[in-house]
């Protein structure tokens, strides 16, 4: 079982939506918390609304610029010590049919949710493995399990983070070190509005399924407990879950329940 009280725990993508909403969990829970997303002044905010800001550092970070991240790893360790928990959350989604969309816009999005996230994990296992615990959480999605319209480059790197991170769970093993998988459904944040759309530019339109969807404040809940568990993987959501059974157990009833699945 993970503890999560008295840990140190860094969010990325900490700035709102399910990471802003983890790190109030965690503060609950009694851990120090490190934030990270791009933006100072927005995580200052996140900060001052928390239970114990004493307990939160605010590191900024973007997740392109992979040459600063030993250097973030290096400040995070001079302040607390040491680097219990990294939630791999911060990323960004799309928007738009494949063929419609630039390749320019597959790269950044693999770019900043795959090769961002498993670079940040590379900076700080070193020192898990050398403290001989730790536990790396990695918000994917439901794409992650199955591909939907208008996300392929999305889908196609919350499938390459199982695939990666499945194999880190076993190659770190004897080091006590954790994986746990979270695929959330529609929760209800900005990551439609955020989303790029084919061309590269943000779209600033809210999915009517993510309006619809989860909190983000009972997501947070569920992925918490999820970690003091230590559990493998888990799915998140409301019935839109229920599609990673039906895929595994009939392919081809999930195929043409898709189609007319309104994802949008």
């Amino acid at each position: 079982m993970t503890k999560i009280k008295d840990s140190i725990a860094w969010v990325t993508g900490a700035s709102s939506g399910i990471g802003e909403a983890v790190v109030y969990e965690l503060i609950k829970k009694g851990a120090k918390v490190v934030i990270s997303a791009r933006r100072r002044e927005v995580l200052e905010e996140v900060r001052a609304k928390s239970a114990k800001p004493e307990n939160i550092m605010i590191l900024p970070l973007d997740l392109a610029e992979i040459k600063t991240f030993d250097s973030k790893v290096a400040e995070v360790l001079a302040h607390f010590g040491r680097i219990d928990l990294l939630f791999n959350n911060g990323g960004i989604s799309q928007r738009g049919m494949a063929l419609e969309t630039d390749l320019s816009v597959d790269r950044k999005i693999m770019e900043i949710d795959y090769f961002g996230t498993i670079a940040l994990t590379k900076a700080v296992a070193p020192h898990m493995v050398n403290q001989n615990a730790g536990h790396f959480v990695v918000t994917s999605s439901l794409v992650g399990k199955f591909g939907s319209p208008w996300r392929s480059s999305y889908a196609a790197a919350k499938h390459a983070l199982h695939g990666f991170f499945d194999s880190l769970r076993t190659e770190l093993h004897d080091h006590n070190i954790k994986v746990t998988m979270i695929c959330p459904g529609f929760i209800k944040t900005d990551v439609s509005v955020n989303a790029l759309g084919s061309d590269g530019q943000p779209t600033g339109e809210m999915d009517n399924a993510q309006a619809n969807g989860m909190t983000a404040h009972e997501c947070a809940k569920r992925i918490i407990s999820a970690v003091e568990k230590d559990t493998l993987e888990t799915v998140i959501g409301g019935n839109e879950r229920f599609g990673v059974l039906l895929k595994r157990l009939f392919p081809r009833l999930f195929a043409k329940m898709i189609l007319k699945r309104n994802v949008r």
